[in-house]
């Protein structure tokens, strides 16, 4: 098999893949260890056999609908380049928004005499953390997850990133932490588990528990929005990434707990993607 008749076989995966012409552009540059532009200059160099037969072997992975994240190990987020495994959700574009969102609040921190204390919950591959990390050097930036194996593999990205004012532990929501900060993130489960979206997509390959929550997937941010009210310095802000149909609901929990300048941000796509209140001690 020569490189052009490999990304032919991009054909298998038009029924799985909206993009499946890039999806096997990526596999073939993997097995390959080549940029992208290599396939296009040597079209009719040879694969060996070895190289063959792992090639199929992934495509046959990702014919059957295993994100290309997961087959290849790594996805980019933010500016960041992230080790991801079936332990965590795929880090996703819109998830940015509320790394926007956060920045954006505190553009210019005030001279504190402690450091500025940041809590990611939830943190999974550790996406959002580290990339508060990388654009604030000089905050503390904390992250937990309740799943041992999520906990290690976010502490993987923060060693080879080389971001050492992230740390990350494990632990349920806040239960780990302890003192106060300046501003809590997170991107919890917040998928009712009636929706016909789990059984769709890259979704399918997803650990349940980092989709699913009760109340109409609206249980765990009401849990947070409640605990966080002892984790908040005065003027300190909460921010959640919710579904597109959940900001209402969202907005009405955080002014049920007595939060302030309560709003909800659009994603790309102009939905309701992230809520955000900001806590007044006392």
């Amino acid at each position: 098999m020569h490189i052009a008749e490999a990304l032919l076989c991009s054909k298998q995966l038009e029924e799985v893949s909206d993009s499946s012409k890039l999806d096997t552009e990526l596999l073939l540059c993997h097995v390959l260890d080549k940029p992208s532009s290599y396939l296009m200059t040597w079209p009719e160099k040879p694969l060996l056999v070895s190289q063959q037969q792992q090639f199929l072997t992934l495509m046959a992975r990702r014919s059957i609908g295993e994100p290309i994240a997961y087959i290849l190990g790594t996805q980019a987020f933010w500016t960041l380049d992230l080790e991801v495994s079936p332990d965590t959700l795929i880090p996703r574009a819109d998830t940015e928004v509320l790394v926007e969102t956060a920045l954006s609040l505190f553009a210019n921190v005030p001279f504190l005499d402690r450091p500025f204390r940041v809590a990611d919950l939830g943190t999974g591959t550790g996406a959002i953390a580290l990339a508060l990390a990388s654009e604030r050097p000089t905050w503390e930036v904390w992250g937990c997850d309740r799943i041992d194996a999520a906990v290690a593999l976010a502490q993987r990205n923060q060693k080879r990133l080389g971001l050492a004012q992230v740390s990350f532990v494990q632990g349920n929501w806040l239960e780990p932490f302890s003192g106060l900060f300046d501003m809590i993130v997170s991107n919890p489960p917040y998928i009712d588990s009636r929706d016909e979206h789990l059984d769709q997509g890259d979704v399918r390959f997803e650990p349940r528990s980092a989709l699913i929550a009760d109340d109409e997937g609206l249980s765990d941010i009401q849990h947070i929005i409640s605990a966080a009210t002892d984790y908040l310095v005065t003027d300190g802000w909460l921010l959640f990434e919710h579904g597109y149909q959940q900001g209402a609901a969202v907005r009405q929990l955080f002014n049920d707990c007595g939060y302030q300048q309560v709003n909800t941000c659009q994603d790309y796509a102009g939905n309701d993607r992230v809520t955000l209140g900001c806590w007044k001690v006392g």
